[in-house]
């Protein structure tokens, strides 16, 4: 097997590839196989956003007859670090070492760097858990996912205090954003910030919440209202109160829709604050990292596309 580069020319091939992958993967383990549709077209905004976002970074394995990839990993450079968005294999091909080959690439472009090399699993996949941790990754953080179908109506309950303070975010504060996860998480990606405000490949929303004393920022969040990709994240909070106010604007803005966001679990005041607003957990995911762990302070949102968190 070979490493070769994914090509625009191998979106719907990668698009079948992403399905049929979580698709038995899901039902196989969870029974939970549906949760991803009959169809492999949605799975296209996979491939078309990073494609649109790191040019040329994808990487595939393909089997020698067809040509066709039997394995995908999207891989994203950063100012401070590398990461690693999704990673799938055919499941016909089980068993030959894909992924291991793929995850050994991607940490080759980090020691060529002298960059941590970044990714966000699922818990309950124990065998990509297992092959992530046999490579050296640490697991950090765990989060929640957590399913919101807003009603209608709006979010139960009182918004909380700070929402009159968040806005929809400006061209200019790309910048600032970058910088806030800087000082916060100590990851830099500012050429993330700016793909999310161009929204031109993709259909993103940018919020920030404003310090109502000093101006500057306490928090942004993103989210996606791509009928093929409802998420909310990625996005970071100084704290508590900064990210209520992110996560109600958000949510409040996808009435009548359903969203998914990824709340780290130590946060528990917030998170018990989503139970209230009508979040239930799906699922749970981990951050971890393959070099040095961050000494990181806020709350931190991640999502799985694109995944560079």
């Amino acid at each position: 097997m070979q490493l070769t580069p994914l090509t625009p020319a191998d979106h719907d091939a990668t698009a079948s590839l992403l399905h049929r992958s979580l698709v038995h993967w899901y039902e196989t383990r969870l029974r939970q196989g549906a949760r991803f549709g009959d169809r492999p077209e949605p799975f296209r905004i996979f491939p078309e956003v990073y494609e649109a976002l790191d040019p040329g970074h994808a990487v595939a394995v393909r089997d020698e007859a067809t040509g066709l990839p039997v394995g995908v990993c999207f891989i994203h450079p950063r100012e401070t670090h590398v990461s690693v968005g999704i990673v799938a294999t055919d499941p016909d091909s089980s068993g030959r070492g894909t992924a291991r080959m793929m995850m050994e690439h991607a940490a080759s472009i980090a020691r060529e760097r002298n960059q941590p090399l970044r990714l966000v699993s699922s818990a309950l996949n124990l065998d990509s858990f297992s092959l992530y941790t046999k490579l050296g990754f640490v697991p950090h953080t765990l989060y929640q996912d957590i399913l919101f179908n807003v009603p209608v109506e709006g979010l139960a309950g009182t918004p909380p205090a700070r929402v009159a303070h968040v806005r929809a975010a400006q061209t200019q504060d790309a910048i600032r954003m970058a910088n806030l996860e800087m000082e916060l998480q100590e990851i830099r990606r500012e050429q993330d910030m700016h793909f999310f405000l161009k929204n031109e490949v993709g259909s993103w929303k940018c919020l920030v919440l404003e310090n109502e004393n000093t101006g500057e920022l306490d928090g942004f969040m993103v989210y996606s209202v791509h009928p093929s990709f409802r998420m909310t994240g990625p996005g970071v909070a100084r704290d508590e109160s900064a990210a209520a106010a992110l996560l109600w604007a958000a949510l409040d803005a996808q009435r009548g829709d359903a969203t998914v966001l990824l709340a780290p679990c130590l946060a528990g005041g917030l998170v018990r604050t989503l139970y209230r607003w009508g979040g239930r957990n799906v699922e749970l995911h981990t951050a971890q990292i393959l070099g040095p762990v961050p000494q990181t302070k806020g709350l931190a949102f991640p999502t799985f596309l694109p995944e560079s968190a």
